[in-house]
């Protein structure tokens, strides 16, 4: 699990944990965080390969939910670490990757509302997601078992495990979607790779 401090990947790890699995978290920041008997700590940036190849021994899957803060120089740690993960999991035999990007990666742009699409994408979040598409391409191209998610607007809500996917986003326009949502449907990837080689853009249920 790498992004596992906060947000979706805590969701994750909090999850996975009460269905029983084992898990290493990754992270930059573990503070507030406790190693368990099932659960390995691992404090690393996810470009630090040396670190990551280490990480990857023994793992069964990789979930990847890293988040950086917006700003408008050049940002390049979602296709660096992506680069990284990729050669770990290679290494180590590993084949099943669930990475989360978001609304505005790849053709799931123009699909999240006029203030979105016209305002805050382009003048706050353009380098974030030129990034984030460089990431989408290398998992495409990449020789492994992958999903990428592409939520909605997140909150912080509760786990109700009623969303909506969307693989064809025709006339589709994002929504509110909770992290623990998010987490459920990355959990349930793990498990059956339903929407594997697709790029699922999930959001919440209305009602």
């Amino acid at each position: 699990m790498i992004g596992a401090s906060r947000g979706i990947g805590a969701q994750v790890v909090s999850q996975a944990l009460s269905a029983g699995h084992q898990l290493t978290a990754m992270a930059r920041h573990t503070e507030g965080m406790s190693a368990t008997a099932c659960l390995r700590l691992v404090q690393a940036d996810v470009r630090d390969g040396t670190a990551v190849l280490a990480a990857m021994d023994g793992q069964d899957a990789v979930v990847m939910t890293v988040a950086c803060r917006s700003s408008l120089r050049p940002v390049s740690l979602f296709s660096e670490g992506t680069r990284q993960v990729l050669r770990a999991m290679q290494a180590h035999g590993v084949r099943q990757l669930v990475c989360v990007t978001g609304i505005g990666a790849g053709d799931s742009y123009h699909h999240g509302g006029f203030v979105y699409d016209r305002l805050v994408l382009p003048l706050l979040l353009r380098t974030m997601y030129a990034d984030k598409n460089r990431q989408e391409a290398l998992l495409r191209a990449a020789d492994c078992d992958w999903v990428i998610v592409r939520p909605g607007f997140l909150t912080n809500g509760p786990l109700t495990c009623r969303y909506a996917v969307h693989t064809d986003l025709t006339g589709v326009q994002a929504g509110r979607i909770s992290r623990a949502d998010v987490a459920h449907f990355i959990l349930t990837q793990l498990e059956t790779m339903r929407y594997r080689h697709m790029t699922p853009l999930i959001t919440g249920c209305k009602g």
